[in-house]
């Protein structure tokens, strides 16, 4: 072997031109993509139900969140309104009227319950502080999205508390 050099066989599997194709990474007959034949669909079968799944779960998240902060925006309404209204009774009623306006408004799609505390309206005396508390529940449907495990339904509520005015008659 002295003087000849290295000299490579002509059937080697690892060369281009042998009988594999060094660059595919398959050595032998050419015919290596027999054996990955129909393994891209039923890799789509297998992970097509677990990305719909994940993507309803995205959903059911970001349907949540987003009712949450309506339903948060509302009760904060609500409170608002109540605090400005001179009696209990019209504390009562500006409440409500915000707090399903602002649902209304944004489109959130369920039967909204409000609860306005004007309490403080005639058991605090002018001139010590009091508040008024509104309370929003709303339960949002999510029975639409059929995923399993998911409840039908989930019940949001959210509370504001907004101060009186210390000088206001009441």
């Amino acid at each position: 072997m002295t003087g000849q050099g290295h000299r490579f066989r002509s059937g080697d599997p690892c060369l281009p031109g042998g009988n594999g194709d060094a660059g595919n990474g398959h050595a032998g007959n050419g015919h290596a993509g027999k054996w990955d034949a129909g393994n891209a669909a039923l890799e789509l079968v297998i992970l097509a139900p677990v990305l719909l799944a994940l993507l309803l779960l995205v959903i059911a998240a970001g349907r949540t969140t987003i009712a949450q902060g309506s339903v948060d925006a509302a009760a904060r309404d609500a409170a608002r309104q109540a605090s400005i209204a001179l009696t209990p009774g019209e504390a009562q009623a500006s409440g409500q009227a915000s707090a399903l306006a602002a649902l209304r408004q944004d489109g959130l799609d369920c039967v909204p319950h409000v609860h306005v505390n004007a309490s403080q309206f005639t058991t605090v005396q002018v001139g010590q502080p009091a508040q008024v508390t509104a309370l929003v529940t709303c339960r949002v449907p999510l029975a639409d999205l059929a995923l399993p495990g998911l409840p039908g339904s989930v019940l949001l509520h959210a509370t504001f508390t907004s101060p009186l005015d210390l000088y206001r008659e009441r």
